[in-house]
C-alpha cells in the first residue's frame, strides 16, 4: 500500500487523477476500520491532513460552505446556530476522539446508509461541491447516495467542501441505538422546518440502502400545513396530520433485518420519531412568536 501525501489542494486533485484507485484519508475514522479489519486493502491511501483549506468554513448569507475535513466538534462548538440539525447529529457521533477527527467529508465520502449527517443535511438542504482536475460541479445531496457504501463521485474526483442551508427555522435529530453512546444507528430521523417557503424537509438514515428523504410525508405535511393555516396561526399540529405524516415517513422506509434491528422495528421506530421530532420542532416554532433566534 502506497501513501501520497499531497501538501496543497491542487497536488491532491493531480494524485487522485493519476492514481484514481487512491482512497482519500484525513479523519480516518471509517477508512482504518476497514483496514484493520482487513475489509479493504487499496493500493493507494491519499493523506488530505496537510490540506488546511479542507478544514475551514464560512458563513454566508444563505448557506455555510463547510470544508470537507471540519470535524464534528467544530460544528457543535461554532455552527450550532446555523446548522442546528447537523450539530444534533454530531453529538451522537462515536466518542469524544472520532468527533474531534470524524467529519461531513469523510461521513459522505463513506456513503454509509447509517451516516450520522446524512438525514440532518437531506433536511436542512445541502449540495456536495465535487473537484477534480476537470473541473467543480455540485450535487445535490439526495443525488449523491447511488447505494450502499455507493456515491456520485467519479474516479477523479474529490470532495471539497458541503453547501449547507443555514437554518431559518427550528431542525431536529433523532436517533436509535443499541445503547446510548458510540454506536451506530439502529435507524436516525432529521426534521427541518422551513418557515421562509413555508415547507418541511426530512430525512431518514439506517433504514434503507442509501439514506432518504420521506417525500410522500412532506408533500403531505406542507398542504396539510398550508391548507389547514398553521404557519400563519402557529396553532397546535392535530394528532391526525402528526398520524399521518408519521405513517408516511414509516412508510419510505425499505429496510432490513441485521444485528442491530429488524426491519419492522425500523419503521415503526422511523415513524415515532417522524412524530415527536415534528412535535418539537413545530413547539419551537410556536413558543417563539415562529422566528428563527428564539428556536436555534
Amino acid at each position: 500500500m502506497d501513501f501520497l501525501r499531497p501538501a496543497s489542494w491542487e497536488e491532491a486533485l493531480a494524485a487522485k487523477a493519476e492514481h484514481p484507485t487512491a482512497v482519500p484519508i484525513a479523519g480516518g475514522t471509517d477508512v482504518m476500520v476497514e483496514i484493520n479489519f482487513d475489509h479493504r486493502r487499496p493500493e493507494y491511501l491519499l493523506d488530505l491532513n496537510r490540506i488546511g483549506e479542507l478544514r475551514e468554513w464560512e458563513v454566508g448569507e444563505e448557506t455555510v460552505q463547510l470544508g470537507a475535513s471540519v470535524p464534528y466538534t467544530q460544528i457543535m462548538d461554532h455552527l450550532r446556530a446555523e446548522l442546528p440539525g447537523l450539530a444534533l447529529a454530531a453529538h451522537t457521533v462515536g466518542s469524544p476522539q472520532i468527533r474531534n477527527r470524524g467529519s461531513v467529508g469523510g461521513n459522505l465520502g463513506a456513503a454509509s446508509p447509517a451516516g450520522d449527517s446524512h438525514p440532518a443535511l437531506l433536511s436542512a438542504g445541502a449540495e456536495v461541491e465535487a473537484e477534480s482536475v476537470r473541473g467543480t460541479r455540485l450535487i445535490p445531496v439526495e443525488e449523491f447516495y447511488t447505494g450502499v457504501k455507493r456515491n456520485a463521485l467519479e474516479p477523479d474526483e474529490l470532495i471539497k467542501r458541503v453547501h449547507i442551508k443555514k437554518a431559518d427555522g427550528p431542525q431536529q435529530f433523532s436517533k436509535v441505538g443499541t445503547r446510548n453512546a458510540m454506536v451506530i444507528a439502529v435507524c436516525a430521523f432529521g426534521i427541518a422546518l422551513h418557515p421562509e417557503t413555508r415547507t418541511v424537509k426530512t430525512g431518514i438514515g439506517s433504514a434503507a440502502p442509501t439514506p432518504l428523504r420521506a417525500r410522500a410525508a412532506e408533500d403531505f405535511l406542507n398542504a396539510a400545513l398550508e391548507e389547514g393555516g398553521f404557519w400563519d396561526s402557529g396553532k397546535i399540529i392535530t394528532p391526525s396530520v402528526a398520524k399521518q405524516f408519521a405513517e408516511l415517513a414509516s412508510g419510505a422506509c425499505n429496510p432490513i433485518d441485521d444485528v442491530r434491528g429488524t426491519a419492522k422495528y425500523r419503521r415503526h421506530a422511523v415513524g415515532i420519531m417522524a412524530r415527536r421530532t415534528l412535535g418539537w420542532t413545530w413547539e419551537q416554532y410556536r413558543g417563539t412568536g415562529r422566528s428563527l433566534e428564539g428556536a436555534a
